[in-house]
């Protein structure tokens, strides 16, 4: 049993290797990017990253309030003046 475990556990990571280095090696494009292209790519970029941050701030004040702590409220009048 412990043997077939180990073994899955080699061929995982051998499929794991493929794969990581399948990605690493570079393909020409043959393809020609003008510098609009770059503009549009980092455009997109930040508009990604503030959309992320308002989702996180509002999540984020949801939560908040969700988990603050309301004031136990004590009755101390016992009727007298």
């Amino acid at each position: 049993m412990r043997k077939q475990h180990r073994r899955h556990q080699v061929q995982t990571a051998f499929i794991l290797l493929v794969f990581v280095s399948l990605l690493l090696t570079p393909i020409s494009a043959l393809a020609y990017l003008d510098p609009t292209t770059g503009s549009m790519v980092i455009s997109a970029i930040v508009g990604l990253l503030a959309s992320l941050v308002l989702a996180i701030k509002t999540y984020w004040y949801r939560l908040r309030k969700l988990f603050k702590q309301k004031p136990v409220e004590t009755n101390t009048d016992d009727g007298t003046a």
